[in-house]
């Protein structure tokens, strides 16, 4: 995990409820939903918009045997570079078992405008 300064754009830190690596600046852990600051402004906390959305279903057909899933999340930069690759879930479905994933990118625009040197994604 890079913290990066206070305040710059893309510093993380770890949620203390769920210990998942979040953006510094949430007000709201993306992952467990519990509140982690009631300082902001207003205009800040509800300033996020989904950029990307994307839901599917799967569904297993009565007969056959059983199919195992991974589910794996993998993030590229501009030039198709990998900068982060993450196992968020595995499974099995049996015959007529089904599963709907959903992956949602939420953009909170800042005030940065200082574009710090080529790195990774912060994780």
């Amino acid at each position: 995990m890079s913290n990066g300064r206070s305040g710059e754009a893309g510093a993380t830190r770890v949620c203390p409820h769920c210990k998942t690596t979040i953006l510094q600046s949430a007000t709201i852990c993306p992952s467990c939903r519990h509140y982690l600051r009631f300082d902001a402004p207003a205009s800040v906390a509800g300033a996020s918009t989904n950029a990307l959305q994307v839901e599917g279903t799967i569904r297993h057909p009565a007969e056959g045997g059983a199919w195992e899933y991974s589910v794996v999340l993998v993030v590229r930069d501009e030039e198709g570079k990998e900068l982060n690759r993450q196992v968020v879930g595995v499974g099995a479905l049996f015959g007529g078992d089904e599963r709907s994933f959903s992956l949602t990118v939420e953009i909170t625009p800042t005030h940065d405008t200082r574009r710090p040197g080529k790195r990774g994604l912060r994780h």
